[in-house]
C-alpha cells in the first residue's frame, strides 16, 4: 500500500530530463501550495535522476509564483555528477509558468562520515501528550491551511498563545511532528518538514499566509524512526520580509536537518 505522502510526491519520467507530477490539493495553505511539499516533490524527481545518490544534501529554491493543485512538470538539468555527489538544477512548471527554480546537491548519507560535533541545543519539549495538538487550532487556521490535516503536530504549550490572541512576541514556535499516514521520516520528507509548521510570525501576532521567496535546506543525517522535534525562529523583520530558521531533530536526539527561508510578511486573513 502506498502511503499518502509518497503518493502525493510521486513523479513519472516522461523523458531523460522531465517528470510528470500532480500537485495535490491537500497541501494548500493560504493563497498557494505549501513550499516544503513542493520542494519534496522536486526532490523526488532529483532522487530519480541520481539513483545512486538518493539523499538531498543541500537544496536552494526560489519561489517564483504560487503553485496550484493540478498537473505539473519537473524539469531537471544535471550540472555535474561525481563519485560522491551530484548537482542539478530543477524547475517545477505548471503550463507556461515556472513555479520554483532550484539548485540541489544529492549524495548518499549512509556513505558519509559519522563524526558529529555541534553546539546546537536540542529543543526541550514536554512529552507529546502534554503538548497542544494541531487539531485544536482555530477554525480559521484549519480553513486557511488544509495541509495541517496531513500532520500530527504537538506544540509546546508556551508557543501557542497566538491561537488565542496572546502571541509571546519572541518569534519562536516548536512542536513534535509526524505524518498522519504513519510514514516514518526520511531525508526526502525532511524537505517538507522544514516548512511544515505555521509561520513563525504567528508568534509575533501577525496572522496570515507568509509566501516564501527563497528556502535553503541542509539535510545532515537520515532520521531515526519516531517523532521529530521541529523548531522555527526569527530574529528580524524588515522591508515587509522576515527570515525563518528551522532545526529538525530526530527521536535519537540528532540534528538531522536545518533550513533558512526568506518570506514575505503575512497577508491578513480575510
Amino acid at each position: 500500500m502506498t502511503l499518502e505522502f509518497d503518493d502525493h510526491t510521486a513523479v513519472r519520467a516522461v523523458s531523460d530530463t522531465s517528470y510528470a507530477a500532480e500537485v495535490d490539493p491537500g497541501w494548500v495553505v493560504g493563497g498557494g501550495v505549501n513550499g516544503g511539499y513542493l520542494l519534496a516533490l522536486i526532490g523526488t524527481a532529483l532522487r530519480e535522476t541520481f539513483p545512486k545518490k538518493p539523499d538531498p544534501l543541500a537544496v536552494s529554491a526560489h519561489y517564483l509564483s504560487a503553485a496550484t493543485p493540478g498537473p505539473a512538470t519537473v524539469v531537471v538539468d544535471v550540472r555535474r555528477e561525481g563519485g560522491s555527489v551530484g548537482t542539478a538544477s530543477a524547475e517545477l512548471r505548471q503550463g507556461e509558468e515556472t513555479r520554483i527554480a532550484a539548485l540541489a546537491t544529492y549524495g548518499d548519507l549512509e556513505r558519509l562520515g559519522d563524526d558529529v560535533r555541534t553546539t546546537a541545543e536540542e529543543p526541550v519539549l514536554p512529552p507529546p501528550d502534554e503538548c497542544v495538538a494541531n487539531t485544536f487550532a482555530p477554525k480559521e487556521i484549519l480553513e486557511l491551511a488544509p495541509m495541517m490535516g496531513r500532520f500530527d503536530m504537538r506544540f509546546h504549550p508556551d508557543h501557542v498563545g497566538w491561537a488565542v490572541g496572546q502571541p509571546s512576541g519572541r518569534g519562536e514556535i516548536a512542536a513534535w511532528f509526524r505524518l498522519t499516514d504513519g510514514r516514518e521520516p526520511d531525508p526526502a520528507s525532511l524537505l517538507m518538514v522544514v516548512d511544515a509548521l505555521p509561520p513563525v510570525t504567528f508568534d509575533l501576532g501577525m496572522m496570515g499566509w507568509a509566501p516564501t521567496l527563497e528556502l535553503t535546506a541542509h539535510v545532515r543525517a537520515r532520521p531515526a524512526p519516531g517523532w521529530l522535534k521541529v523548531r522555527h525562529a526569527t530574529r528580524n523583520l524588515a522591508g515587509g520580509m522576515f527570515e525563518e530558521d528551522c532545526e529538525v531533530w530526530d527521536s535519537a536526539g540528532r540534528l538531522v536537518a536545518q533550513s533558512r527561508q526568506l518570506a514575505r510578511q503575512p497577508r491578513p486573513v480575510s
